[in-house]
């Protein structure tokens, strides 16, 4: 039975694959042409795009996802929002959920993928970790999308979680930018995507039901970046391991 699953783990990645592919190529020129207009109407735009595509691939691949909580976004505000991190499927799945526009921290080296990365860059602020100088320019540019009507979308842990660990621990960038931009911090858990994408199997892909719990806000205003982070960690791991 092992090895059956195993086989259709990896034919189903090739369907995923494909699908993935086929879509993109029919929402590319709609959501390119999100660039001429002004954000931050141009960027919600954009993610209603985005989310129109996840909604029919993940339909097309077995992975319903279930929101809630989309009630703890107060009309008129701006939020860092911070993801737990599991696979790559959190990446296409977290942002166009989030409701209304948004952007993702992340890799500046994906912008550099033909095609992909003229999509990609669209929806993120890109930054070359191991560049000093980019990231000092990459959260001056997320406290600017915070103030421009948008909100930023963060994975605290940093990479996926290889760990043994429900979520590893989180670095101090997500709190450091809340602190700075005085925003409110909305944690968001994130269910299923560890089932049907496995950390240590490579090129393995499983129809599962995927969750997203948006929290309420985590307010970042008379409290240190540690305390803020210590936080949001015990109360993303406690709604995480919730049975």
């Amino acid at each position: 039975m092992k090895f059956v699953k195993n086989i259709f783990g990896h034919i189903w990645a090739c369907w995923g694959l494909i699908t993935f592919l086929i879509s993109f190529l029919v929402i590319i020129i709609p959501a390119m042409l999100t660039h001429l207009v002004k954000d931050p109407k141009g960027q919600d735009y954009f993610i209603r795009i985005a989310r129109a595509w996840m909604n029919v691939w993940l339909f097309v691949v077995g992975c319903p996802v279930t929101i809630r909580g989309k009630e703890h976004f107060r009309k008129g505000e701006t939020y860092v929002v911070v993801f737990n991190h599991n696979a790559f499927l959190d990446v296409p799945l977290s942002a166009p959920y989030v409701p209304g526009p948004n952007k993702t921290i992340a890799k500046a080296s994906f912008a550099k993928i033909p095609l992909f990365g003229a999509f990609y860059s669209k929806g993120s602020v890109l930054v070359d970790r191991k560049d000093e100088k980019s990231r000092g320019k990459s959260f001056d540019a997320m406290k600017k999308v915070l103030s421009s009507g948008m909100h930023m979308c963060i994975y605290p842990e940093g990479t996926r979680n290889r760990s043994d660990k429900p979520i590893k621990p989180f670095y101090d960038g997500a709190f450091r930018l809340a602190a700075a931009a005085q925003k409110d911090i909305v944690p968001c858990v994130i269910r299923g995507t560890k089932e049907a994408m496995p950390i240590h199997k490579k090129f393995f892909f499983l129809p599962t039901r995927l969750s997203m719990q948006f929290l309420p806000p985590v307010s970042s205003a008379n409290i240190s970046v540690e305390q803020l982070k210590e936080k949001v960690y015990n109360i993303m791991l406690e709604e995480y391991t919730k049975k």
